[in-house]
């Protein structure tokens, strides 16, 4: 059996300036922004590398923006990334050395929480 995580929805409460977010300061991939009636707008971007979008809009979620917390994704190089985050103005931390891992983080314009991971293996 195969289980594949493709798609987290983001509540956010603008969805151009997420949009504009996520394409510009992150370099995230825009899929979709599909405006389906008055009521539901539909809007996919994919992180550059990843086989997981995100999904953001109107009338996608009932949950509070900036409710989402537990956000990761995996990355090569925490200084690099970092790097090339900072230059795009987004609002990166300092790269973190913890035990699992090498980290920096950011929360959306809404405070939705992302934590991106470079893995260390023991030598």
């Amino acid at each position: 059996m195969d289980i594949r995580i493709e798609l987290v929805i983001l509540p956010v409460t603008d969805v151009d300036r997420a949009r504009d977010f996520y394409v510009n300061q992150l370099g995230f991939h825009l899929d979709h922004d599909h405006t389906v009636s008055d009521e539901v707008r539909f809007v996919q971007l994919t992180p550059p590398g990843s086989a997981c979008s995100i999904a953001f809009g109107k009338g996608l979620t009932d949950a509070a923006p900036g409710s989402v917390k537990g956000l990761q994704a995996v990355i090569e190089d925490a200084d690099k990334v970092r790097a090339e985050l900072v230059e795009r103005g987004a609002p990166v931390s300092e790269v973190q050395e913890l035990a699992w891992g090498r980290f920096v983080f950011l929360d959306d314009p809404d405070g939705n929480h992302w934590a991106f991971q470079q893995i260390v293996r023991p030598a």
